[in-house]
């Protein structure tokens, strides 16, 4: 899948994390920070500090999410609206697309983790049932974060970026957001009831089914919303783009690698936040790391 490495870009990826790694040294920025991270505690913490806690720890999970997505968004996306094959669709990606999409995952998951998870805290605080506030807060993230969201996604494509259009398809992206908060909120209730999942693993595969189940019930949105967003010039006739087949394998593939990944990131995070406060711990480790990366790009542009 991966054809080729794009040093400069290769290098801006490997110094992008290690910072991120070495920024985790700092309380402010510590998913382990007193007073930060600890979402789950008595009935006298403040709403203000378990909604800061819920960002630390959206961000937490955004990093390792942003190293994920570098890779299967380009796929997702060109599935969707170019009706690539899978074949076809993971020739087009090199390392250096991988890369360069990674510095757009990366700042654009720092703002879009953090905001879910804020708005999913205070939605809690509410007396909303777990698939009512789903609906909200698919409908309130849509529409604060769309900008962001059509960015990431022109850049995925390789398209220009046009400010015009970073609420175009607002309609169905709302509509699928709406289905799909509702969804996670129907499906993982009952999941959690179903399976009752105690260790790590079990938790990750239950999410990773319930993303997935999501993802298909919510896939007519999806679906309307590639359809929207074909480039005028190669749009393909409505009767074309819906063809069963093509629905099948962009719902099909797309909601198993969002699956997947999203299991993968919950597994992962856990272990990113132990690196984070072991760096924050053994400073001189992290400003090692960080003068590694520096001589690793140094090396990437010299070839």
């Amino acid at each position: 899948m991966v054809r080729h490495v794009g040093g400069k870009s290769g290098g801006f990826v490997l110094l992008a994390v290690t910072l991120v790694c070495v920024m985790q040294m700092f309380p402010r920025f510590s998913p382990q920070a007193p007073g930060l991270a600890m979402v789950n505690g008595g009935e006298d913490s403040s709403f203000m500090t378990k909604v800061v806690g819920a960002a630390a720890q959206g961000a937490t999970a955004a990093t390792v999410a942003a190293i994920l997505s570098a890779v299967t968004e380009p796929i997702v996306n060109r599935l969707l609206v170019k009706r690539m094959t899978f074949a076809q669709a993971s020739a087009e990606i090199t390392f250096s697309l991988v890369s360069n999409f990674f510095l757009t995952t990366f700042p654009t998951n720092m703002l879009k983790f953090p905001v879910f998870e804020v708005i999913n805290m205070a939605l809690s605080f509410t007396s909303l049932s777990g698939s009512l506030r789903g609906i909200v807060n698919g409908w309130l993230f849509c529409t604060i974060m769309l900008p962001v969201t059509n960015y990431r996604f022109r850049k995925s494509m390789g398209w220009e970026v046009n400010p015009a259009l970073l609420y175009q398809a607002y309609i169905p992206t709302v509509t699928r957001d709406i289905i799909y908060g509702w969804a996670r909120g129907f499906v993982g209730a009952h999941m959690t009831s179903a399976f009752a999942p105690e260790t790590s693993m079990q938790r990750a595969v239950c999410f990773g089914a319930t993303v997935l189940a999501a993802c298909i019930i919510s896939s007519p949105g999806n679906e309307w919303r590639g359809y929207t967003l074909q480039p005028k010039d190669r749009t393909l006739p409505f009767a074309e783009y819906f063809k069963p087949v093509n629905y099948m394998r962009s719902t099909g593939v797309g909601a198993t690698i969002m699956g997947i990944a999203l299991s993968v990131g919950m597994l992962a995070t856990p272990y990113a936040e132990m690196l984070f406060a072991y760096l924050k711990e053994n400073k001189m480790v992290a400003v090692g790391l960080l003068v590694a990366a520096f001589a690793a790009v140094g090396m990437l542009k010299k070839k």
